[in-house]
């Protein structure tokens, strides 16, 4: 089966849609990190923090404050914006119900996946040229997968998804350094209290 060059594919969208916005999905600072800083180079980015996953809400409060400090960090030399939301940790858990013992990066990541790409498209619609996520940055995330779900949804939605797997050209190691050129709060875990709670027991 040939594997899709996702990386290429968005190289190339980059280029013919130049000074076109962009409504960016982002789990956390550290992974937006590498992100915002390619992406600004092509178009207007506006980075929407939506993580009902994250538990305990505490650490949800937390990443985002990171998250919003960053951006402040690049106006100074970046087109880029913020836009909040509310915390849907009910919605959730919700989706998931029945799928909460699924092992990391299972059935229950996919939903997850998929109930935050959507909220993405629904609040881009009509407003920016193209919506996208920074998931793909982590060598914890299958691109593959989460590729297919934001192509699912810009069918179903009606607007396009920049597709991505910003791991390749060093995105991941990259997002590293920046996170600790600005000295960015890095979790141990994605978010959820399950995988919090795979994490805890693969220490213990």
């Amino acid at each position: 089966m040939h594997k899709i060059n996702y990386d290429a594919e968005m190289r190339n969208l980059l280029e013919k849609n130049r000074g076109k916005s962009l409504l960016l999905h982002s789990c956390c600072g550290p992974c937006s990190s590498y992100v915002i800083r390619e992406l600004s180079n092509y178009l207007k980015v506006t980075v929407f923090y939506y993580n009902p996953n994250i538990e305990p809400k505490e650490e949800y409060i937390k990443r985002k404050k990171e998250q919003i400090r960053l951006i402040e960090a690049y106006k100074k030399s970046m087109d880029v914006s913020f836009l909040d939301c509310d915390y849907e940790n009910s919605l959730y858990e919700e989706k998931i119900k029945g799928f909460e013992k699924e092992k990391e990066g299972g059935a229950r990541c996919s939903i997850c996946f998929r109930l935050r790409l959507m909220k993405t498209a629904t609040m881009a619609k009509n407003k920016y040229d193209f919506f996208a996520t920074t998931l793909t940055v982590s060598p914890h995330k299958n691109a593959d997968v989460i590729n297919a779900i934001g192509l699912s949804i810009e069918k179903e939605v009606g607007i396009p998804f920049l597709v991505s797997d910003f791991k390749k050209r060093e995105g991941y190691k990259k997002s590293i350094l920046y996170a600790r050129e600005f000295s960015l709060y890095r979790q141990d875990y994605c978010g959820c209290q399950y995988a919090h709670q795979d994490c805890l027991q693969k220490e213990g």
